[in-house]
């Protein structure tokens, strides 16, 4: 959620979502569901071909029943250049008509007008005894498709749209208020277990980005991750910290030891290191199953460790931790654990 409050604070984004509001409002639901476009007093050449060789017809059907030729004519040139093609296609059609058919063709091209055939049985004489055309409603059943593949496509176009936008942006840099980061030293405390890395980049230069990384018990779903990026807003990598093993069953979890782990963009590979409760650091059986996963690494009050790649380095500080207490060994799970996460770049 926090995320998405962010992405909406961006000028790019509410550009982008206003847009796609817009084009469903204003195309789909408002031309096509609330006021479409409704056609009036359509000429019949703007009809449908099938729809020109019925209108036609009638066409034909009434100048034999009413024998006026001023207003055949009148029907045939609203068809425009279609209507000597039509006629013989009705022809072909209905054979049974050709002779009203060529009637018809006299009256219209004002040539003298030749005794009426009488009307073949079975002809089409009148439009009350054709059965209703299916044109209308088949128009609007399309219609009423077409507006459904609209808005679901619409609703696919503006989902897909918010994927890009989370999937492409990284997520908001999480940072203390008052950076409180001391440079690390490779100098180890009294009671303090090292794991050998390097010194930071620098013992002067404050660090490029920092996080904080805090769990508590009942936490089960805990996993940060943080982006990193350059002062110009590249993106570099990522960090993160998240729960690697769990002690004992029941809810909720019993983690006995955590993974921070560290992504350069322009390194193979994810560096990882793996967090131990002291009970899962000594017994041998945790321990070596868990090595497989990165380097151990002992949890104490105020440890600092260090993870690098081919252009960033970043140093790990334990503020604060927490034992459970129960039935579970002595020191085997956390109730707590507060860490502090800082990167530098080394280019």
């Amino acid at each position: 959620m926090d995320r998405i409050r962010d992405y909406l604070k961006k000028t790019p984004v509410l550009v982008g979502i206003g847009f796609l509001v817009g084009l469903i409002l204003g195309w789909f639901v408002i031309g096509w569901g609330i006021w479409p476009v409704k056609w009036t007093d359509a000429a019949p050449e703007h009809l449908r071909r099938d729809l020109k060789m019925e209108y036609l017809s009638m066409a034909v059907d009434s100048y034999i029943l009413t024998q006026d030729a001023e207003l055949a004519k009148k029907r045939f040139a609203e068809l425009g250049e279609e209507g000597e093609e039509l006629l013989k296609e009705i022809e072909q059609q209905k054979p049974q008509q050709a002779a009203n058919v060529a009637a018809f063709r006299l009256a219209v091209s004002g040539e003298a007008t030749l005794p009426l055939p009488t009307p073949v049985a079975g002809g089409e004489l009148s439009p009350t005894e054709r059965p209703p055309s299916q044109g209308a409603s088949g128009l609007g059943i399309i219609r009423n498709l077409f507006f459904v593949a609209c808005i679901a496509f619409a609703i696919i176009l503006v989902g897909a749209a918010i994927f890009f936008f989370l999937r492409t942006r990284k997520p908001t840099v999480r940072t203390s208020p008052q950076p409180s980061y001391k440079t690390a030293s490779l100098v180890p405390e009294a009671g303090e277990e090292w794991s050998g890395a390097a010194a930071p980049v620098s013992s002067t230069e404050p660090p490029m980005m920092q996080f904080m990384a805090s769990y508590k018990y009942g936490d089960d779903l805990f996993d940060d991750s943080f982006s990193i990026d350059s002062q110009s807003g590249e993106f570099l990598g990522e960090c993160g910290v998240n729960i690697s093993e769990t002690i004992g069953v029941g809810e909720p979890k019993k983690v006995t030891a955590f993974e921070v782990w560290l992504f350069d963009k322009n390194d193979v590979q994810t560096v990882t290191k793996v967090l131990m409760s002291e009970h899962a650091y000594h017994d041998e059986a945790t321990y070596q199953r868990l090595a497989a996963k990165g380097e151990p690494v002992l949890l104490q009050p105020g440890i600092e460790t260090v993870l690098e790649t081919q252009t960033l380095q970043l140093v790990v500080r334990v503020v604060d931790l927490a034992y459970g207490e129960g039935a579970m060994p002595s020191n085997s799970y956390f109730e707590q654990l507060i860490l502090e996460l800082a990167v530098w770049s080394k280019m």
